[in-house]
């Protein structure tokens, strides 16, 4: 299945980024993840790298500014990839 939508994500802080976090959207038809980590960068989760390699996932970890253009980019060029991304200000 691929989204084009934008759903509500209740995480609000990087340490709260899990896989159970993330299972809405580890249906998605997608190679790569996209996580906007916040304001500023913070390390991701230890494992979640790891837990997101067995699913079949890369990660993409930065601050949610970056993100957010790095997956704009990456819908431009119809790569197969999803985003997670923690509201700023």
């Amino acid at each position: 299945m691929f989204w084009e939508e934008t759903r509500a994500w209740s995480v609000t802080a990087a340490e709260d980024v899990t896989i159970d976090a993330l299972e809405p959207i580890l249906s998605a038809e997608a190679s790569l993840l996209v996580v906007g980590c916040g304001e500023r960068f913070r390390p991701p989760p230890k494992g979640l790298r790891a837990a997101l390699k067995e699913r079949g996932l890369a990660l993409e970890w930065m601050d949610t500014g970056a993100a957010c253009r790095t997956f704009n980019v990456l819908l431009a060029e119809e790569r197969g990839a999803v985003a997670a991304l923690i509201a700023i200000e």
